[in-house]
């Protein structure tokens, strides 16, 4: 193509490979809140120059993960319990609508109970996970969940925008899910939200009302666990 610079698409890549790896760096809890880095420190890490390392930083800023001090470079943005309930509200919020809109559209895409079906699949693995407390396992499978059901919806940046919500959600609430998980001698097993497939069973039968009751569930129990554990 006429003014394609090859040196920029690489660039553009690589920049986001290292977010995605920073990002499952926080969600791993390898990368703590409040824990600082230097554009260098992260460029020697990964071996590579420090222009996408920046522009990855930068980017994760922009998402509200990391928070940028001129002086001192990045650190981990702390969230609080209240920024994990306005979270629960906007991405219950943002579902409800998704939900009204494929019941409502659903009939004009004729593919849609296959793509529920594969949606299921990925329910299933992530209820699986959340039974036996595998949190590693489940965030994945989680996100890929709602990345694919909120994708059927047609609307890519709603559909990012509930995805960078469950990010923001998963990370304010790792950093108390892998405490408990490392002093509890139960860990996470069975504590997890893990109605996935209900949801979606919920979606294919057309009934918003209870697919929304689901939500409202898992909305609450993940805020009431989270509760807990951040007041122990």
């Amino acid at each position: 193509m006429p003014g394609t610079d090859g040196s920029a698409v690489i660039r553009s890549t690589l920049r986001q490979q290292i977010a995605d790896a920073l990002r499952d760096e926080i969600l791993a809890g390898r990368l703590e809140p409040g824990q600082e880095f230097t554009v260098k420190e992260i460029a020697e890490q990964y071996g590579v120059s420090a222009t996408p390392v920046r522009e990855a930083l930068v980017n994760l800023t922009a998402q509200g993960l990391l928070d940028a001090d001129q002086h001192r470079g990045f650190r981990v943005h702390e969230h609080t319990l209240d920024d994990y309930r306005g979270m629960l509200e906007a991405r219950g919020l943002v579902a409800d609508g998704i939900f009204r809109e494929l019941m409502a559209n659903g009939d004009a895409r004729p593919d849609a109970g296959d793509a529920l079906i594969s949606v299921r699949r990925r329910g299933e693995e992530a209820a699986r996970a959340a039974c036996a407390g595998d949190l590693n396992v489940l965030i994945g499978y989680d996100l890929r969940f709602w990345r694919e059901l909120s994708a059927l919806f047609g609307n890519p940046y709603l559909s990012d925008f509930l995805h960078r919500l469950r990010v923001k959600s998963w990370v304010c609430a790792v950093t108390h899910l892998r405490r408990e998980s490392d002093r509890s001698g139960g860990g996470l097993r069975g504590r997890l939200w893990s109605r996935h497939t209900e949801l979606v069973d919920a979606l294919a039968r057309r009934d918003p009302c209870g697919a929304h009751d689901i939500v409202r569930e898992y909305n609450a129990h993940s805020l009431g666990l989270i509760e807990r554990l951040a007041a122990e």
